[in-house]
């Protein structure tokens, strides 16, 4: 007597596990029998435990005992199993046995399949080369002609792991939690950064608190980062990260740091038509209005400056709380330090006097 139908899909628990079987609970008078080799992972540990749930598609029942499987097996699979794979959308493993026009045949069992270009792989697709020889997970599409004419697909497959990984990651991750990931693309505007299988991408406003220019100066493709979840959008998967918010905010003791008439030289960082924004540190930047430089109103300031260009300041206020400094043009400190010396090594008391540095004095 057949408790199921094949094809159906239960949820149970693991009762037991042997040499080369699972045994699930059914509730009845005999256990369900799932093949071990389905839950192994690559080192040859199994992935379940005696008690865990899991999932399992019936197949048939053989000598009063039902059999089960998370997947079809390509070695054992005859033309009725793939039938009902098909019919259950059940994953079946088949062996990408070598490229022809399209895509490439893939041989379950004793049936030879066809996979389309377009249905292997899923975001990062690799070369044809790639694929070949190597066993993959597939669902069938079309089984047309008792199994003579199969359509198969490896990119369904890989969508609904990733949307059960991003059902998982919406549950695990919220805004504000910290996370580790490797950066797999530099672009012009951020980097794509994987966090456990799904895609974040962090912008360069948010790689550091300094001004850089290009993405490349501060990580590298292959690098692993820690990084802030700052936004998520996990219906259209866009989740943003920052390795900025875990820096010493310096503006913090901007106030301490840089009391009013301290001296510093500082760079140039953008030019504006009301002044110069100057760097005093990563992460500060400072205005030097140009009321305060010695140039007329009207005069175009980036004819008379260069981003880049070093710049003598003073500090004239700082308003921490809207992270605000104003800056006036000063001597350098090494000018004023060559000054000193100069004036250090004068002396108007004896015969010669030096007006110059009288002046300096002064």
């Amino acid at each position: 007597m057949n408790y199921f139908e094949p094809g159906q899909e239960i949820e149970t628990a693991v009762v037991a596990i042997t040499d080369d079987t699972i045994f699930l609970d059914l509730n009845l008078k005999t256990e369900g029998i799932l093949d071990k080799a389905e839950l192994v992972d690559q080192n040859g540990n199994v992935k379940v435990k005696e008690g865990d749930k899991i999932k399992a598609f019936y197949i048939s029942t053989k000598d009063g005992v039902p059999y089960f499987t998370t997947r079809i097996s390509g070695q054992n699979a005859d033309a009725d199993m793939l039938k009902t794979a098909f019919e259950s959308q059940i994953q079946v493993q088949g062996k990408v046995e070598k490229e022809i026009k399209g895509g490439f045949e893939v041989k379950i069992g004793n049936a030879r399949a066809f996979c389309p270009y377009s249905q292997m792989g899923f975001k990062q697709r690799e070369e044809p080369a790639f694929y070949i020889g190597r066993v993959l997970s597939f669902i069938i599409q079309e089984f047309k002609e008792n199994g003579k004419n199969i359509i198969v697909s490896n990119r369904a497959v890989m969508e609904a792991e990733h949307q059960e990984n991003l059902k998982g990651m919406s549950a695990k991750y919220k805004t504000g939690d910290i996370v580790t990931g490797k950066v797999l693309e530099l672009k012009e505007k951020g980097a794509v950064v994987d966090i456990g299988g799904v895609q974040a991408f962090l912008p360069i406003s948010e790689i550091c608190r300094g001004h850089i220019k290009n993405v490349s100066d501060k990580i590298s493709v292959g690098q692993e980062i820690k990084a802030k979840i700052i936004r998520t959008d996990w219906e259209h998967e866009r989740i943003s990260i920052s390795t900025k918010e875990l820096e010493e905010d310096p503006w913090d003791s901007a106030e301490t740091k840089y009391p009013e008439n301290t001296k510093i030289d500082g760079t140039i960082a953008r030019i504006a038509d009301f002044g110069l924004f100057v760097t005093l540190e990563d992460g500060i930047d400072g205005l030097v209005h140009i009321s305060e430089l010695d140039v007329n109103s009207n005069t175009n300031l980036k004819k008379k400056f260069n981003t880049g260009d070093k710049i003598s300041v003073v500090v004239k206020s700082v308003d921490s709380k809207n992270k605000r400094i104003s800056l006036t043009t000063s001597t350098s400190k090494e000018q004023d330090l060559t000054a000193e010396k100069y004036m250090s090594s004068q002396s108007d008391d004896g015969d010669t006097y030096n007006p110059f540095a009288a002046l300096l004095k002064k």
